[in-house]
């Protein structure tokens, strides 16, 4: 659901891409088939693809505000991505004043490039590359500069995002025309591919080890205790009373870090102005601390959990 469009000389180069995504929800056999109709041209608006997925019964979420091109300094770039259950795959293209690089990578690892000097590149789906050249074939002038490219661009995304609601009508562009020979033109990509793979291959890990301690987060807090037995009390000073976990009892502090486990005692605080006794039993009633059996509330600063089986 994509068109980039790059157009690279020796006077320098020009991008645009288009900012739709569009997520399917629903059966998977009807989700492709409203995916088929729309690549295929024959779903040919924003409405007519709102009804058709009815009709099917696939919800759809669609957005304009997916950034697929950018600048790198001197650089353009331009990207394509497909997620699959188990990895990402991307294809980008590094373009710059009579040279560009195509790469195509899974995860962060680059498994192909090409490289070239003047052309016009166009990534996207059967029908956006049907209408683009279409478009070109009429408009293209063999002798343009880099302003009228800018703005045959721009007429272009036009044309294909009002005859196909796989591409959307806002879109971004950018020109360069850095003064470059081939050789220092290729080597301005390759630098900027390899800081760009790098950043790309950090932020995966730092995504990764997010998505771990969400992961863990969310099965701690499956183990929170919103019923039963916590501990004995212990002692009592004024408003605070140390409790003594039971066995099978545990507590994190907010950080999701243990800072006690069953046998190890806690500091809680008395709601109201009460006494209660060593060996009182303290439980979660109905999702609330309390003394058992006693309508007195207590409150505590970490959270109370069942240990992991």
């Amino acid at each position: 659901m994509s068109l980039i469009i790059t157009y690279i000389s020796t006077r320098g180069c020009v991008i645009a891409g288009d900012k739709r995504r569009i997520a399917y929800f629903g059966d998977k056999s009807k989700r492709e088939k409203l995916e088929e109709e729309l690549y295929s041209g024959k779903i040919k608006s924003d409405d007519e693809l709102h009804r058709r997925a009815s009709e099917l019964g696939v919800s759809i979420k669609v957005t304009d505000d997916t950034a697929k091109v950018r600048s790198l300094g001197d650089v353009v770039v331009g990207e394509i991505s497909q997620k699959t259950p188990f990895e990402t795959k991307r294809r980008r293209i590094y373009a710059t004043t009579g040279a560009y690089q195509i790469i195509d990578l899974t995860g962060s690892r680059i498994t192909s490039m090409e490289k070239g000097e003047t052309a016009i590149i166009v990534f996207g789906n059967k029908v956006a590359k049907e209408l683009t050249n279409r478009f070109l074939k009429k408009r293209w002038k063999t002798k343009t500069t880099l302003k009228e490219v800018e703005n045959l661009f721009r007429e272009l995304m036009d044309y294909v995002s009002s005859r196909t609601p796989s591409v959307g009508s806002k879109y971004d562009i950018f020109m360069k025309s850095p003064l470059l020979d081939k050789r220092s033109a290729h080597k301005l990509l390759s630098d900027t591919i390899v800081r760009d793979v790098r950043l790309l291959q950090k932020w995966r890990a730092k995504l990764k080890q997010e998505m771990l301690d969400r992961r863990e987060e969310m099965k701690l807090a499956s183990r929170i205790l919103t019923e039963g037995e916590v501990g004995r009390v212990i002692s009592q000073d004024g408003n605070h009373v140390e409790v003594k976990l039971s066995d099978g009892v545990e507590a994190y502090d907010t950080r999701w870090k243990r800072v006690a486990g069953p046998g190890e005692n806690v500091l809680m605080r008395l709601s109201d102005d009460v006494v209660v006794a060593a060996g009182e039993r303290v439980a979660v009633r109905n999702e609330n601390l309390c003394v058992d059996g006693r309508d007195i509330k207590l409150e505590c600063d970490v959270i109370i959990c069942r240990t992991e089986e």
